[in-house]
C-alpha cells in the first residue's frame, strides 16, 4: 500500500504541532482519523514515528528522518499548485529577492532590460538583507535571490556569481582625504565610521576582508549603524563620519564632486554579487528567462554601471 498525500499532510502537521488534538482542529478532522493516518504510515514503513504521551507527541528518531522528507513533499505540492495556478490564470512575471545594494543600484537596470520584450509581465521584488533572503530561499518562499554577502555552506544552495563589486571608503569632498587614492587601516581607525547594520552583506564583506588581511574590525570606531545605503550617504554628506560602502552606490556623488572614494592599503574589498537558488527549486519559464539575462556577461556589461573607483 502506498502512502497517500493526505497521510503525509496529517503527519507533517502532527510533527509540527506536537499534538493530535490541535492537528484535528487545524485540519478539521476527527482525532481518531488523525490517529489512523499515522498508524497507516507506521504500518507501511514498519517503524514507530511518534512517541505518544499524556502531554502530546514527539518524533522518534525514525520520525525525525521521515519528517524531513514529508516537509519537502508538502512544499513541492504547494509549489506545484502555485505554479499551475499562475499558468492557468495567465500570470506572467517574476518574483525575485535582492539585497539592498543590488536592489537599489543594479536591479532597476536588470528589470528595465528584462521588460523590453516582456512589457506585460509583473515584477515582484523583495528587498531585504542577506540573512533574510537566505532563509526565504531555504524555505522556498523565493526561487531567486541576488545577494552581495557570503552565504552559509549549505548543500541545498546553488550560488553563482553574476557581477563584481568593490567596497570603498567614502568621504565628503571637505574631508582632508578627499584628494587621496588610499588610506591606511591605522588612519581609518582614527575616524568615526558610519556602517550598515549587522546581518547586511556589506558589513560581512568588510569585516571578513579586514580579518583576512590581519586587521581587527573591532578597532574601528563605529558611531552609527543604518539600514539604508542612502541614509549612510546622507550622513556622510552631513559630516557625521565616513563610511565603507559599495562603489556602485556613489558613482553619481563622485561625478558631481560631492564625495570622494578611496581604497584601504593592503586590503581588498572586492566581492562577488551572486545568484542564490535552491538546488531542488523549480522555476517558471519567466524566471528561467530572467536568469539567462543574469548569466549573459556581455549583455550585463552593456547595461550595468561599471564598478570602478573614481
Amino acid at each position: 500500500m502506498m502512502s497517500s498525500l493526505e497521510e503525509f499532510l496529517v503527519f507533517n502537521d502532527v510533527a509540527f504541532t506536537g499534538n493530535i488534538t490541535r492537528t484535528s482542529e487545524r485540519l478539521h478532522m476527527s482525532q481518531p482519523s488523525v490517529s489512523i493516518h499515522i498508524q497507516n504510515l507506521e504500518k507501511e514503513y514498519g517503524v514507530r514515528l511518534l512517541n505518544r504521551t499524556n502531554r502530546g507527541v514527539t518524533l522518534t528518531e525514525s520520525g525525525e528522518v521521515f519528517y524531513g522528507y514529508t516537509k519537502e513533499v508538502v512544499q513541492l505540492i504547494s509549489e506545484a499548485r502555485e505554479a499551475v495556478h499562475k499558468m492557468s490564470s495567465g500570470y506572467r512575471g517574476i518574483h525575485i529577492g535582492a539585497t539592498f545594494t543590488i536592489g537599489e543600484y543594479i536591479l532597476p537596470y536588470l528589470i528595465q532590460e528584462y521588460c523590453v520584450g516582456n512589457l506585460e509581465h509583473r515584477i515582484d521584488a523583495r528587498i531585504a538583507d542577506t540573512e533574510t533572503l537566505t532563509r526565504e530561499i531555504m524555505d522556498k518562499h523565493l526561487h531567486i535571490a541576488l545577494i552581495e554577502g557570503p552565504v552559509p555552506e549549505e548543500p541545498n544552495f546553488n550560488v553563482k556569481t553574476f557581477w563584481r563589486d568593490e567596497l570603498v571608503v567614502v568621504v565628503p569632498t571637505s574631508h582632508p582625504w578627499s584628494t587621496r587614492e588610499t588610506v591606511s587601516f591605522s588612519e581609518l581607525a582614527t575616524e568615526t565610521i558610519i556602517m550598515r547594520e549587522q546581518g547586511s552583506g556589506t558589513r560581512k564583506v568588510m569585516e571578513t576582508a579586514l580579518s583576512r588581511n590581519g586587521f581587527n574590525p573591532r578597532d574601528l570606531h563605529i558611531r552609527l549603524e543604518l539600514g539604508s545605503t542612502q541614509a549612510i550617504k546622507q550622513a556622510v554628506l552631513c559630516n557625521m563620519g565616513i563610511a565603507i560602502i559599495s562603489v556602485l552606490t556613489v558613482q553619481d556623488e563622485c561625478r558631481q564632486g560631492k564625495m570622494a572614494a578611496l581604497r584601504v592599503q593592503d586590503c581588498s574589498f572586492a566581492r562577488d554579487l551572486s545568484i542564490l537558488t535552491h538546488s531542488r527549486g523549480a522555476f517558471t519559464p519567466d524566471e528561467l528567462a530572467f536568469m539567462l539575462l543574469l548569466r549573459d556577461q556581455h549583455r550585463l556589461g552593456e547595461i550595468l554601471p561599471a564598478p570602478s573607483v573614481p
